[in-house]
């Protein structure tokens, strides 16, 4: 597998990328204007959420605090689709909409439970102490 340069050579983090410029680009202006200040700037935080806990944990350089963040990522992916589920049941969005952000979701989180995975693999079999001085070198 090829060394990783940047948390933004992640799969998880391309893939959550995705699903917050797609809420961004796509599901933000779909709203109502009514919306833009209340449901918009939810679903916006928690997409935003889910890249920037990847970073952070990438700058941790340790597998398992790395693995938290992600946990952390996961569980804003899971928020944007709570708040899909809502502009959906409230009329907000189409149908459309609705399945392509649940399928971005799905796929994120898909990625992002993989990618959490190899980091406790990891941990579990570092013969390093508990910290590591490296980041995590293989991708999902």
């Amino acid at each position: 597998m090829s060394s990783l340069r940047s948390f933004e050579d992640l799969e998880c983090w391309k893939k959550c990328r995705e699903l917050r410029l797609f809420v961004f680009k796509i599901i933000i202006p779909a709203l109502p204007k009514e919306e833009r200040y209340r449901l918009a700037d939810q679903i916006l935080r928690a997409a935003r959420s889910t890249t920037a806990n990847i970073a952070e944990g990438y700058g941790r350089f340790h597998y398992l605090d790395t693995a938290k963040f992600c946990s952390n990522a996961r569980a804003s992916a899971y928020e944007v689709l709570d708040h899909l589920i809502t502009a959906h049941d409230e009329g907000l969005i189409n149908d459309n909409l609705y399945q392509e952000g649940r399928n971005a979701v799905e796929e994120s989180i898909k990625f992002l439970n993989g990618y959490i995975h190899y980091l406790q693999d990891k941990a579990r079999s570092s013969k390093e102490p508990r910290k590591s001085n490296n980041t995590p070198n293989e991708t999902n």
